[in-house]
């Protein structure tokens, strides 16, 4: 892209913002639906910023799209700390620009939560913006670099809720803590510490059932749910599942029954069972296809979970079950997914549905693919899975591009 175009500076020089998108956007040959996905925003929502002209702007919006599309943050009118943020040089730099990158995403949202008098409910409303806020940037940022922040934050947290001076304070306090805790093991899995992921899930679904919110407890007992079921551990997962259902009352949110439902899939497919995960998979896309796709996802969720999840939930499962059918019907599904480190984890995926059809060649040219996302993430997780990978093919004379790939495993060192 030639930021230096005279239709890329006429746009930027009249703040016509959307415009700049617009031809960042098309020049990467991306849908809006993508950009949105990546962004955690509708279709519609990315049509209607890029036709928005010279009017007003929400800061957070720019900054995760520039992000994104890699534009340079002055062509968006940002300040150049974001760009740094973006771009990184040191890990020191990179962790102190982290924080004032999340201050960034939150900022235009914290003028509109300054209005209630509460300061208990003030402060909450800050803190898990702030969580929020990392919780956007680990698409596009190692996780190692998101830990010590978070683990900061955390702890911060941690501290208030101690502190609290009234129970309906902690009450709240516990909740944001649940959220930054299941953030801490998100990154922690990422980072291929299973023990340190499991310990901050445990202190996530503890945290919510302090804060008194069902619809979180619900949320953190099956996000541990699908860290087990990816693990391997099929009848833990399962129960996990139905843990969180208990949780829920009967007006649950059809974003929660979809995503339990593609958990649900996703513990069978582990245990082997293709008839049971089949059936949790369709009750999963029915339940997505009652999802509004214009209204922001509902808290604790901060994207949505539509019927491209279900379909790449699918692929999923289907590379666990060795079904190449289910995993080849699912390629598009992982295109659309704009989030690296999951597209990566997918197109390994994929990559097991050829080795199941014996296409060696097909597998593990998309492997080194994926292992390329995992090396510039620093993701123990992605480089597990290729690790997996090649373990399942054995082989006294395996072609070069598994040769390839042996040599670059061998390197590896996070």
């Amino acid at each position: 892209m030639n930021w230096n175009s005279a239709v890329v500076r006429e746009a930027s020089r009249s703040a016509n913002y959307g415009k700049v998108i617009e031809l960042a956007r098309t020049n990467q040959r991306m849908t809006q639906v993508q950009l949105g996905e990546a962004c955690g925003l509708s279709q519609s929502a990315i049509s209607r910023l890029e036709k928005r002209g010279t009017g007003p702007y929400a800061m957070d919006v720019l900054l995760r799209v520039s992000q994104h599309l890699s534009i340079p943050a002055g062509l968006l009118g940002l300040a150049d700390t974001a760009r740094r943020a973006r771009i990184g040089t040191e890990d020191v730099h990179r962790r102190q620009l982290l924080g004032a990158a999340a201050a960034i995403v939150a900022a235009p949202v914290l003028a509109a939560v300054a209005g209630p008098t509460d300061e208990a409910e003030q402060q909450a409303a800050a803190l898990r913006l702030a969580t929020t806020s990392y919780r956007r940037l680990d698409g596009s940022t190692p996780s190692r670099d998101l830990t010590d922040v978070v683990h900061s934050h955390l702890r911060l947290i941690q501290g208030l809720v101690v502190a609290a001076p009234t129970d309906a304070h902690r009450i709240r306090l516990a909740a944001v803590a649940s959220e930054a805790a299941s953030l801490a093991a998100w990154l922690a899995w990422d980072m291929g510490d299973h023990g340190s992921a499991r310990s901050f899930y445990g202190a996530a679904i503890k945290a919510a059932r302090s804060g008194a919110n069902p619809l979180l407890a619900a949320y953190q007992a099956g996000s541990l749910a699908q860290f087990e079921a990816q693990t391997g551990n099929a009848i833990q997962a399962l129960s996990l599942v139905k843990k969180a259902r208990s949780l829920l009352e009967s007006g649950r949110p059809a974003i929660a029954d979809a995503w339990l439902a593609s958990v649900e899939a996703l513990g069978h497919a582990s245990a082997g069972d293709q008839r049971s995960s089949d059936r949790a998979l369709t009750h999963s896309r029915a339940a997505a296809r009652t999802t509004t796709g214009d209204e922001p996802p509902p808290w604790p969720w901060v994207f949505t979970f539509d019927e491209s999840k279900v379909a790449a939930s699918r692929v999923t499962c289907g590379a666990k079950l060795g079904l190449e059918a289910w995993v080849s019907d699912g390629a598009s599904a992982v295109l659309a997914t704009a989030h690296a480190k999951q597209r990566a984890l997918l197109v390994m995926d994929l990559a097991t549905g050829h080795l199941a059809a014996g296409r060696i060649e097909a597998a593990f040219t998309l492997a080194t693919q994926a292992l390329e996302i995992g090396f510039q993430y620093r993701s123990g997780r992605i480089i597990e899975r290729g690790r997996a990978l090649r373990r399942s093919l054995n082989t006294p004379s395996p072609p070069k591009v598994v040769r390839e790939f042996d040599e670059r495993l061998h390197n590896v060192y996070l």
